[in-house]
C-alpha cells in the first residue's frame, strides 16, 4: 500500500476547500439545530392544546417527515417547492447582499443553505417531538392538575412545569438528535451544497487524494461530534434540579 500523501490535502487549495466546508457545516448545523427546536416546541404545544385537531397535525407532520428518506426530501425542497415561491422572493435571495456572509466567508442567504437548513430542520423536528414528549409523559400528572386548579394556561403549563421536566428527562436522545443532524448534513452535498462531504469530493476530483481526505474529512466528522455532545451535554437540564424548581 503506497504511503498516505498529505500534503496534496493539507496544503493549497484543498485545504482551503476543507475549512470551508468544515466551517459550512458548523454553521448549517447550528441553523437546523435551532430550527428543529423551535418546530417541535411549536408542534408539542399544539399537539397538547390542539385537541384532536392539533393531535391529527402534528401526528401527519411525524409521520410523513420521519417516514420520508432526508435526501429525498432535501430534494424536493431545492427543486421542487424553491421554484414554487415567487420570483421576486427568489432573485432576491439570489442577489449579493454583503449582511449575508457569516464568519468563514459562509453565505448563508442562499438557495442551497436555506433549503439545507429547512430540511434538516423540519427532519430532526419530526423526532424531536416523539422524544421530548416520552420526557414530558413522565411528568406526574398531579402537577399536571395542579398547575390546571391554579389557573395556568396550557401555554404556562407547558413552559414552567412539563416543559423543563421534559427536556431534562429526554435531553439524552435529544442530544443524540441534535448529533444526528450534523452527521445527516452531509446529504445535503445532493443538492449541491459545498459542505465538508461536498468539498473532500471535490479534493477527489482535484488531485485524486481520495483516501487522505476522506480521512481528514471522517476526523473532522468525529470532532465534531465528541465536542457537541459534550458541550451539550454540559449545558442540559438537569433532572434532580429542574424537577425541585418547578414542582407546584
Amino acid at each position: 500500500m503506497p504511503a498516505l500523501d498529505w500534503q496534496g490535502v493539507l496544503t493549497g487549495q484543498p485545504l482551503q476547500w476543507i475549512l470551508s466546508g468544515f466551517l459550512t457545516t458548523l454553521w448549517v448545523t447550528l441553523a437546523g439545530l435551532i430550527l428543529a427546536s423551535l418546530l417541535a416546541l411549536l408542534l408539542l404545544l399544539l399537539r397538547l392544546s390542539g385537541g384532536r385537531f392539533g393531535h391529527a397535525v402534528v401526528s401527519g407532520w411525524v409521520s410523513l417527515f420521519r417516514n420520508t428518506p432526508l435526501l429525498v426530501q432535501l430534494l424536493f425542497w431545492y427543486f421542487a417547492a424553491w421554484n414554487w415561491l415567487p420570483l421576486t422572493l427568489r432573485d432576491v435571495v439570489n442577489a449579493d447582499h454583503v449582511w449575508s456572509i457569516l464568519p468563514g466567508d459562509v453565505w448563508w442567504f442562499t438557495p442551497e443553505f436555506l433549503c439545507s437548513a429547512w430540511g434538516l430542520g423540519v427532519f430532526t423536528s419530526a423526532f424531536l417531538i416523539e422524544e421530548v414528549e416520552s420526557g414530558l409523559r413522565s411528568v406526574p400528572r398531579g402537577q399536571r392538575e395542579a398547575a390546571l386548579a391554579q389557573g395556568f394556561s396550557d401555554w404556562r403549563l407547558f413552559r414552567y412545569i412539563l416543559l423543563p421536566q421534559g427536556l431534562a428527562n429526554a435531553w439524552q436522545p435529544v442530544v443524540g438528535q441534535y448529533l444526528n443532524l450534523m452527521k445527516l448534513s452531509s446529504l445535503a452535498s445532493g443538492i449541491g451544497f459545498a459542505e465538508l462531504t461536498y468539498q473532500v469530493r471535490q479534493i477527489e476530483s482535484y488531485n485524486a487524494h481520495a483516501l487522505e481526505a476522506f480521512i481528514v474529512g471522517t476526523a473532522l466528522y468525529l470532532f465534531t461530534g465528541v465536542v457537541m455532545g459534550m458541550a451539550l451535554v454540559r449545558l442540559g437540564p438537569r433532572t434532580g434540579r429542574n424537577k425541585h424548581d418547578c414542582r407546584i
